[in-house]
């Protein structure tokens, strides 16, 4: 890629599956790349965005399965 890094390492960095982004890459090459109303191409800012809201979703899960552990184990030393 472009930045150095390969396609399977930033597709686990942005939580996306290698093809997926195998097919972006390809696409933004090729001048296709389109956003999801097909008419607009994507934003540098566009993507950060959408690569921000998917961390902060994963984060959001790790909190909560964290949450009830630590609640679920609580229980249990008392």
């Amino acid at each position: 890629m472009e930045g150095g890094q390969s396609i399977a390492g930033a597709a686990r960095t942005l939580g996306v599956v290698d093809q997926t982004l195998f097919n972006w890459v390809k696409a933004q090459r090729q001048g296709q790349l389109k956003g999801a109303d097909s008419k607009a191409k994507v934003s540098a800012e566009q993507m950060e965005i959408s690569r921000l809201r998917a961390e902060l979703a994963r984060v959001k899960m790790e909190r909560d399965i964290l949450g009830k552990a630590t609640a679920y184990f609580a229980k249990g030393s008392i």
